[in-house]
């Protein structure tokens, strides 16, 4: 049986049978999670006879980092980490002034087909279990605690729909807020999502406050439903009131994700639209050049025509930040590293 990902209530159970006293749980999810332990010999907390004991019956399987890649300015990482089943999904590192964020992923592959992406070039080979989504974040801190760093947030905006995976998704956000794990707040975590209302609407009343993003990308259903087929399932008005719903539930500002396509969905009208469905929200706005996906063949668009856009939010008293660019040097946008491997055969 892998323990790893369990939490210490779960570990109690598991161990019962075996006559090992509840207190060791504790000792040995520090050992996992704290302190990096991959066997049962090096948690040297516990007795070497018990150590014998779980070897026998237990695993710690956490995944492993199979290629890294290091950003030229030092400011991002982006790690490929295959599973026991040799699957495999990205995660990546970003410094930022204010604290290390770690974006991690949920699903391998996607199956949501938006058409600026590369997560979903391979479709979806399947969920990520609640261990291998915390392992992402855990390995990190790991990597930082030998710098005297720590991990300061979490964004689930790697490869997958979160939502599409709700209860992995929550129960490695659940363990990871624990302190025996990272002990994060709920609060410097965000998950993003393409707009899975039923998702949205039971995490608006899942009782943790972590932010929302839902990726819009385009103001109106046409468009959307183009570049994003999800769309068609749950169009806008219904992601809009689910969005309302959190907002209210949660008293927590959305932010809605805009990635700027040339040609697409980044003139003046689509500004103009976009702060209308806006208007009177407690809402943000994250306005994001296309990092181009070569199968995509889909283009940013100029500086200029990016300030234009941000501008004609701005004068409809609709916030519009533009994301800092981090990691284009090393493919950070979600899944290039994966598909540049797949298609390699490796």
């Amino acid at each position: 049986m892998n323990i790893f990902g369990m939490t210490v209530e779960e570990l109690r159970a598991a161990l019962a049978p075996f006559g090992i006293p509840r207190f060791r749980a504790a000792q040995i999810a520090e050992g996992i999670y704290r302190r990096g332990a991959v066997s049962f010999d090096a948690i040297t907390s516990l007795p070497k006879s018990l150590r014998a004991q779980l070897a026998e019956n237990f695993t710690i399987e956490r995944p492993t980092v199979v290629n890294r890649l290091h950003s030229a300015d030092g400011a991002t990482i982006k790690l490929l980490y295959a599973f026991a089943d040799g699957q495999t999904a990205e995660t990546v590192l970003m410094r930022h002034p204010y604290g290390n964020s770690v974006c991690i992923s949920t699903q391998a592959g996607c199956a949501m087909g938006c058409a600026f992406c590369a997560s979903t070039l391979h479709g979806l080979v399947r969920n990520l279990t609640r261990g291998e989504i915390a392992a992402q974040a855990i390995g990190i801190a790991d990597f930082l605690r030998q710098e005297g760093a720590r991990v300061d947030t979490i964004v689930v905006m790697g490869s997958g729909e979160p939502l599409e995976n709700y209860d992995n998704v929550v129960g490695a956000l659940r363990l990871l807020h624990e302190d025996y794990v990272l002990g994060l707040g709920y609060r410097g975590m965000t998950l993003s999502t393409s707009g899975i209302v039923p998702g949205i609407e039971r995490l608006a009343d899942e009782g943790i406050p972590i932010s929302l993003s839902i990726s819009l990308h385009a103001p109106t259903d046409e468009l959307r439903s183009r570049i994003m087929p999800v769309n068609r399932r749950y169009p806008l008005a219904d992601v809009m009131r689910a969005a309302r719903h959190y907002a209210v539930r949660t008293k927590r500002r959305i932010t809605y994700e805009y990635i700027l396509i040339r040609d697409v969905n980044d003139g003046v009208r689509a500004a103009e639209q976009l702060a209308a469905l806006l208007r009177g929200r407690l809402a943000s706005v994250n306005l994001i050049p296309i990092n181009p996906v070569a199968e995509r063949n889909l283009h940013r668009p100029s500086s200029n025509v990016i300030r234009r856009f941000q501008r004609t939010l701005e004068e409809r008293h609709i916030t519009a930040t533009l994301r800092r660019e981090m990691g284009t040097d090393i493919q950070a946008a979600c899944g290039q590293l994966r598909n540049r491997l797949l298609e390699a055969g490796l």
